[in-house]
This record gives C-alpha cells, sequence and structure tokens, in this order.
C-alpha cells in the first residue's frame, strides 16, 4: 500500500482550538489541492475524533473529478477508512451515508450489537488488534488492503499521523502551514501520541505558496 499523508496547520503547529474545534486554517486554492489528492486515492482515512469534532463527508468536492473517475472505471468517490477502537463513530454520521463505501477499523473485542447497529448504518467493519486501547495502525492498513485499498490518503488527526509515523508507514507528507496563530498547550497539534523520544528525521522536497500559506512536502 502507498500512503499519502497531508494536514493543515497554524504557524505554530496547531490543528484546532484546544477545544477541538475546526478554524480556517487554508483557503480555497489549498481545499482545491486536498481534492485532487483524494480523487488520487482509493481511500480516505481518518481517526474517529476528527469524526466526532467535525462530521465531514470525506467525498470530492469537484464533479468533473468524480466523473473522471467514473470513466476510469472507479467508484466516483473514494472510500472512507476510520480509525475507531471503541466504535464511537455515530449511526448518523456523514460518513455512513451512501456516497461512498466506508470501512470502520475497530478493536478486536469491541461490542458486538456496536458493531451490528455500525453495519446496519452503511459500514464495512474490520477488527483488529488494539493494544492501549488504540487500534495497531499496521493491521489496519493490512484490512484496508485486503480490502482492495492500494493507495491510502490520510487527513489526520495528530494520534493517527504520530502513529503511521511511529510504524513508519507514510510514504508522502504535505502540510499546508497558513498564516495563523492558534496557541494554546492543549489545542492538538500536527503529530501528538506519546512523541518521540528522539525526532523523525524528514526530507523536504518542495515548498509551494498557496493561499496565503505554503505547502510543504516531504519524503519520509
Amino acid at each position: 500500500m502507498y500512503v499519502v499523508a497531508n494536514a493543515a496547520v497554524s504557524v505554530d503547529g496547531k490543528l484546532s482550538t484546544r477545544e477541538r474545534r475546526q478554524v480556517a486554517i487554508s483557503g480555497p486554492a489549498d481545499f482545491d489541492r486536498v481534492d485532487r489528492l483524494r480523487a488520487a486515492a482509493d481511500a480516505v482515512l481518518v481517526g474517529v475524533g476528527t469524526i466526532l469534532a467535525d462530521d465531514p463527508s470525506l467525498t470530492l468536492n469537484e464533479e468533473d473529478r468524480q466523473v473522471g473517475r467514473l470513466q476510469n472505471g472507479r467508484p466516483a468517490n473514494p472510500a472512507r477508512a476510520l480509525l475507531d477502537s471503541r466504535a464511537r463513530t455515530p449511526t448518523d454520521a456523514r460518513v455512513l451515508d451512501d456516497e461512498a463505501a466506508t470501512h470502520l477499523v475497530v478493536d478486536e473485542d469491541t461490542d458486538e450489537e456496536r458493531t451490528r447497529a455500525l453495519e446496519t448504518a452503511g459500514a464495512t467493519v474490520h477488527r483488529v488488534a488494539a493494544p492501549d486501547g488504540r487500534v495497531d495502525v499496521t493491521a489496519a492498513l493490512d484490512a484496508l488492503e485486503t480490502a482492495g485499498v492500494d493507495r491510502l490518503f490520510v487527513e489526520g488527526g495528530g494520534e493517527v499521523f504520530f502513529s503511521l509515523f511511529d510504524a513508519d508507514l507514510v510514504d508522502e507528507f504535505t502540510v499546508f502551514v497558513g498564516s495563523t496563530v492558534i496557541g494554546g498547550r492543549d489545542a492538538p497539534t500536527l503529530i501528538d501520541g506519546e512523541g518521540f523520544l528522539s525526532p523523525s528525521d524528514l526530507t523536504l522536497v518542495d515548498v509551494e505558496q498557496v493561499d496565503d500559506g505554503v505547502v510543504l512536502s516531504y519524503d519520509p
């Protein structure tokens, strides 16, 4: 599987406010860039925190890109993939609509009644090990690859990004840095989780000004 990760952060490295409230960090040109990256993927991955905070649809915004996918024999929208160890995704979440397939990766010990409710709502549930209450991200990606996902686009959040980097699973990493300051020691950052005892080095391969910010492209 080929993994492309992308995020938008404030100039001080925050994903949202300390209340986990989404704020406008990027603009129309970056939204289009992200839509293009989604269109190239087989599935778009986020953690359950993103679902609970923002209730995104994770579908394409541009109809032309949907048409292009259909013409290439692919679904109009990439599948949605959620890391949700405790199956907290609401059954009325937008990612469970019929606009695209949705894969939900949960702890193998998750309550059967809860997962059946999510399956009834439209999800395909994959059970994997979840040591320390967090889905084993390597096992999760293996399950998605078995389900036909060859190119995965990851949109966060910080816990998911940490897990992927910790397991050395990211092939491309792009970050939009907006001209915004959020602050707050409790605000989520680009890479949360336990953190690394020694820095994880990246190779900068491109810098591009987009909207009122820059996109940094890295080779992990």
